[in-house]
C-alpha cells in the first residue's frame, strides 16, 4: 500500500512528556487514515497530523454504532529499538470484527505496514520500559455514510492513533477487586460479543460504575442465558490457577478471543504450567475459592497484560483469593510475557516485529 506522508507544521509538532502517563489520555503528532467506498475500495491512505474528524450529524456511526477497533502496543527494547507484538493477529481479529459488523475488511499486510510506518515516524513517542510504559496503538473503523436508516453503510473511515501510556491500573501490578454481576450481562451468543465493537463496552459501563460505588474495581461477567458461567472480567479475559494448573473459560461466541489470552495458552505450558479451556460454573468456582483449591485469579488483556485479582464479591459476600496479594503464577506469567514483548529475552514464537 502506498501511503502519502504529509509534512507537519511547527505548530502541529509536540514534544512527548512521559511524566505521569495515564492510559488513553495522550496521543502523538500523527495519525493514519484511509477511506473505503464501493466504487474505489480503500483509497487515500495518508499519515498526517493528529486532529479532529469532521462528521455530518446524520453519519450512521453516530446512530447505529457500526464501528470496530483494536488495541495493540509498541515496546521499547533494551537496545533502543521498538517491537510490535503479534500485529498480524490483531489485524486478523480486526477483520473478523469487520465481518460481524457488516463492514469492509482490510488487507492484513497493508494494515500492519500502516501501523509500522506510523510507529516508525512517531518512535520518539515510545517511552522507555520503566514502570510498564509502552506506546498504545488504536486502529479503528467507523461507518461514514451521512444518512439515517438501519442498513450497512456505503462508506467507511479506517484510522490509527497512537499514544504513550503507563500501567493500565494506577496502582500498578497489584490485585484488584471484582464484583460478579448477577443483574447485568455484557453479551450473548449469536450477538457481537466476539467482535471488538464499542457496543460491547457500552453495555458494561453502568455495571462498572455501580461496582465502583460498592468498592470494586471491575465486573466479572456471567453468560447471558443462564447467568452462571464465567466469561470475562471488565474488558479482559480471565483465568484461574489451581496450583500449577491454569483454567480459562472456553470461547463461546460471546467471549472476545484475546491475543494475550492466546499467547498465555501457548506460553504457560512452556514455563511449567498445564492449561485448559473449560466451561466454568461460578458456583463451583466460588466453592473452590473458599476451599483454597483456587490459588490465584487474574485478568488477561492487552492493556494490563496480567492483572491479579484479590477479591470477588457475589450476592453480598466477599471471597478472597491468594490472601489478597499477587501470587507467583500471575507474577511469573507477567514477567515471561513482558520480557518477550520488550525484547529482554529471545522470542521463540515469532510474536514480535521490529520496527
Amino acid at each position: 500500500m502506498d501511503i502519502k506522508i504529509e509534512a507537519l507544521t511547527a505548530s502541529q509538532l509536540k514534544t512527548p512528556d512521559f511524566k505521569n502517563l495515564v492510559f488513553g489520555r495522550t496521543f502523538s503528532n500523527r495519525m493514519f487514515t484511509q477511506k473505503w467506498t464501493h466504487d474505489k475500495g480503500w483509497h487515500d491512505a495518508t499519515i498526517g497530523a493528529y486532529g479532529p474528524i469532521s462528521l455530518d450529524p446524520s453519519t450512521s456511526v453516530l446512530h447505529y454504532a457500526q464501528e470496530i477497533f483494536e488495541g495493540t502496543k509498541a515496546y521499547r527494547r533494551p537496545d533502543g529499538g521498538v517491537n510490535l507484538f503479534r500485529p498480524w493477529e490483531n489485524a486478523a481479529r480486526f477483520n473478523n470484527s469487520a465481518l460481524r459488523m457488516g463492514m469492509a475488511t482490510v488487507d492484513i499486510e497493508s494494515h500492519v505496514d500502516a501501523i509500522a510506518q506510523l510507529v516508525r515516524l512517531e518512535q520518539d513517542w515510545v517511552p522507555a520500559a520503566e514502570g510498564g510504559a509502552s506506546l498504545y496503538i488504536r486502529p479503528t473503523m467507523i461507518a461514514t455514510e451521512a444518512a439515517l436508516g438501519v442498513h450497512v453503510s456505503d462508506s467507511f473511515l479506517h484510522y490509527i492513533i497512537v499514544g504513550p501510556t503507563g500501567a493500565y491500573f494506577a496502582g500498578g501490578f497489584k490485585p484488584i477487586s471484582v464484583l460478579i454481576s448477577d443483574q447485568y450481562v455484557r453479551a450473548v451468543r449469536g450477538g457481537v460479543g466476539a467482535a471488538k465493537t464499542g457496543g460491547n463496552y457500552a453495555a458494561s459501563l453502568l455495571a462498572g460504575a455501580e461496582a465502583g460505588k460498592l468498592g470494586y474495581g471491575q465486573v466479572l461477567w456471567l453468560d447471558a442465558l443462564e447467568r452462571r458461567y464465567v466469561e470475562e472480567v471488565g474488558g479482559s479475559n480471565i483465568a484461574f490457577a489451581y496450583g500449577n494448573h491454569i483454567i480459562t473459560p472456553e470461547l463461546s461466541g460471546s467471549i472476545l478471543p484475546g491475543i494475550t489470552r492466546k499467547s498465555v495458552l501457548q506460553l504457560a505450558p512452556d514455563i511449567g504450567y498445564t492449561m485448559s479451556e473449560e466451561k466454568i460454573d461460578v458456583y463451583d468456582l466460588l466453592r473452590d475459592i473458599e476451599s483454597g483449591e483456587v490459588t490465584e485469579a487474574f485478568g488477561i488483556g492487552t492493556a494490563a497484560v496480567i492483572t491479579p485479582i484479590g477479591r470477588f464479591g457475589y450476592a453480598g459476600k466477599d471471597y478472597t483469593v491468594s490472601n489478597g496479594v499477587a501470587g507467583p503464577v500471575s507474577q511469573h506469567l507477567f514477567k515471561a510475557l513482558t520480557d518477550i514483548q520488550y525484547g529482554r529475552v529471545a522470542d521463540p514464537y515469532g510474536w514480535t516485529m521490529k520496527v
